[in-house]
């Protein structure tokens, strides 16, 4: 059967340098960090005490309040991004056959603070027997924000969520894209949302060795293929995508942002936590993706890394994109957003998805920010662009975006520039 075209109608985000689309790339392009000190617990006798957390963020912009305290932060944010997404669609749902939209959104975690404190209420409480919010479990299952979304809108469509730990947002995106091209739904909403910045998602992070500890310089903590990289920051937020059959589009006059070329998916089959040190996984995952989309590599202008700051998951992707590209690597710009707005989790992939759409809309790339030294044992190789410190102009057909999870999970999606 040939295939339907997918392209990008609508874009919704909320992050730690912006809760708006406008604002979240103004930020992403002059170089704002979001890292700073938590203040969602007291971190204080945390190895990590800094975090990249969502400002100003308030639900009720979007969600009567009383049904925003049945909801974790992590719903709390889905709502929004989604909300986001579908205005800047100009989706009419009165107008729509509501079957034929679907919702397909995942976190790689889901409502871990909402189970952190339903846990302590039991332990302080626990000689007077369970104690426990009728919504406890509603809030916490990490496939709950695809099922508010669905009924906030009467969606009824394909529905449910992805988990993939960093790969998730990525997961839920390929999937999207799979069941429009073959016809099953007109729209559907993909992406992910994650609120893990709790003494139990920082503390396990901890005590894995996996986030930074430079707590007295946060802002320049997270600097991805700087020899001084010490882990990743922990970011939350979401980001959602408008994800629609190009005919379908077309017919109701919707804004194009840009086509969803292929997807790719692999695994490292390697570590529970760690990389493939020469990137197996992630140079199959890329070549996936681009016979996927029918392209070959000398047609990619940007790749989002993964990039989280981490001494070998940055290496490990930089070997890989090598192997892949070849010479050609040499001639595309890099970078790593997450430098500003630290590691999403499960949202990354559908953030960074969004940084990707924007740059070839805006024809601008987004910096890797902190680079002040290069490893000195000559691993990564610094002929390669970066993009340290500073946004470039260039014009940008296509974007490659990589995302990376736990438990060697890989997914890369590619967005190229729409021509009807």
């Amino acid at each position: 059967m040939e295939l339907k075209r997918v392209v990008v109608t609508g874009l919704g985000a909320i992050t730690p340098i912006g809760n708006t689309v406008p604002e979240f790339w103004e930020n992403l392009v002059n170089g704002v960090s979001g890292a700073g000190p938590i203040t969602h617990f007291d971190a204080s006798l945390f190895k990590t005490q800094f975090a990249c957390e969502v400002k100003d963020f308030d639900p009720t912009l979007y969600i009567d309040r009383k049904e925003a305290r049945k909801m974790d932060l992590y719903t709390q944010f889905a709502i929004g991004v989604a909300i986001q997404a579908v205005a800047d669609s100009g989706l009419d749902v009165e107008k729509e056959d509501l079957n034929r939209i679907g919702v397909i959104f995942g976190a790689g975690i889901g409502g871990i603070r909402t189970f952190e404190e339903e846990a302590g209420n039991y332990a302080l409480h626990h000689e007077t027997g369970p104690r426990f919010n009728p919504f406890f479990i509603p809030k916490m299952i990490s496939d709950i924000a695809a099922g508010q979304i669905s009924i906030l809108y009467g969606f009824h469509g394909p529905n449910y969520a992805t988990c993939s730990a960093c790969a998730t947002s990525t997961n839920a995106i390929a999937d999207a894209f799979n069941l429009l091209r073959l016809g099953k739904a007109n729209v559907i909403l993909s992406g992910g949302s994650e609120a893990a910045i709790a003494a139990c998602g920082v503390g396990g992070f901890n005590a894995m060795h996996a986030l930074s500890t430079r707590n007295d310089s946060p802002k320049t903590a997270s600097r991805p293929f700087s020899a001084s990289r010490d882990g990743f920051i922990m970011g939350e937020g979401g980001g959602c995508l408008v994800l629609e059959e190009l005919e379908h589009a077309k017919a109701r006059g919707a804004r194009i942002y840009a086509e969803l070329a292929g997807v790719g998916m692999s695994a490292d089959a390697y570590h529970l936590t760690a990389s493939h040190p020469e990137g197996l996984g992630a140079k199959l995952v890329m070549r996936n993706a681009l016979e996927d989309a029918g392209m070959k590599p000398e047609a990619i202008d940007y790749i989002n890394v993964h990039g989280t700051s981490t001494p070998v998951g940055d290496l490990s992707e930089v070997k890989a994109i090598l192997e892949v590209f070849g010479g050609h690597a040499y001639k595309l710009n890099i970078s790593s957003t997450k430098s500003m707005t630290g590691h999403l989790l499960g949202a990354a992939g559908a953030v960074e998805a969004i940084v990707s759409i924007l740059a070839i809309q805006n024809g601008i790339i987004p910096p890797t920010i902190n680079h002040d030294e290069n490893d000195n044992d000559g691993q990564i190789d610094y002929r390669l662009n970066f993009t340290f410190n500073k946004a470039q102009k260039r014009n940008v057909e296509a974007v490659l975006s990589n995302t990376f999870g736990f438990g060697g999970h890989n997914a890369c999606v590619i967005f190229k520039k729409y021509v009807g």
